[in-house]
């Protein structure tokens, strides 16, 4: 039933158990290079268009939130005895929201998405520091900058993370309105989640504008705070050991 040219069917071929119920041979229809290359165009395309209606979707919201805000600065600018018409002021409704919405983008991000697979199998179970991250969030309670430094630590059980990664999950945190407590142990409690390690350690220690530039105004003012899991909260040579290498 195939016509043969050089070795190669150029027609469907049929398996020969296989029988209609004429008792005709039954053909197997081989998808064709071609066919296939078009399938996957196809999916790709459908996939393309998803990601280009999920762009849209999302570059919508994200204007009309930079125009909530803008006309809400506009509003304050108007409550303190500001004119928002005159010159220096005609943009800064708008830089301020903009500046508001990088200042708290850690909503959008995902730890997934921000880890992307930066996980890798090593024998090793000595522990891993990386400190000295720098970190700039907001007060939840006035909208006012808090600033300072982070230093995590883990002890691996066969899984690290990329370095990279400690300090990605640190900015996710950070660029939210927070409180510096509740920041130490999202930071910790992420770390323990996506490497589930023997213990994790969390110290961070940081100046709140709040406290310096209002309020009882003591400009030199710094907080620490520390969140220890695992054999960093039961076992105190651990403790220590990451104790020390913050300060050292």
């Amino acid at each position: 039933m195939a016509a043969i040219s050089n070795g190669e069917s150029r027609l469907p071929t049929a398996k020969q158990d296989s029988l209609d119920a004429n008792g005709f041979p039954i053909i197997e229809r081989r998808n064709t290079h071609s066919e296939l290359l078009n399938n996957h165009m196809d999916r790709e395309d459908v996939e393309e268009d998803a990601h280009e209606r999920r762009r849209s979707i999302v570059g919508k919201e994200q204007h009309d939130r930079l125009a909530d805000m803008s006309n809400a600065v506009r509003c304050m600018l108007k409550s303190v005895g500001e004119n928002p018409d005159r010159e220096g002021l005609l943009k800064t409704p708008e830089r301020a929201a903009k500046a508001f919405m990088f200042f708290t983008k850690g909503y959008e991000d995902s730890i997934s998405d921000v880890i992307n697979g930066a996980i890798f199998r090593e024998d090793t179970d000595e522990m891993v520091v990386v400190k000295n991250i720098e970190i700039f969030s907001l007060c939840e309670h006035h909208l006012v900058p808090f600033y300072g430094k982070v230093a995590v630590g883990y002890l691996p059980t066969q899984k690290v993370l990329g370095l990279s990664k400690i300090a990605r999950l640190v900015e996710v945190f950070a660029r939210r309105l927070q409180v510096q407590e509740r920041l130490t142990k999202q930071i910790a409690h992420a770390i323990t989640e996506a490497v589930n390690p023997s213990g994790v350690g969390v110290v961070i220690e940081a100046q709140h504008m709040c406290m310096m530039m209002r309020g009882v105004q003591k400009s030199s003012s710094k907080t620490i705070t520390s969140t220890m899991l695992g054999v960093f909260r039961d076992d105190p040579k651990t403790r220590e050991e990451f104790l020390t290498f913050t300060k050292s």
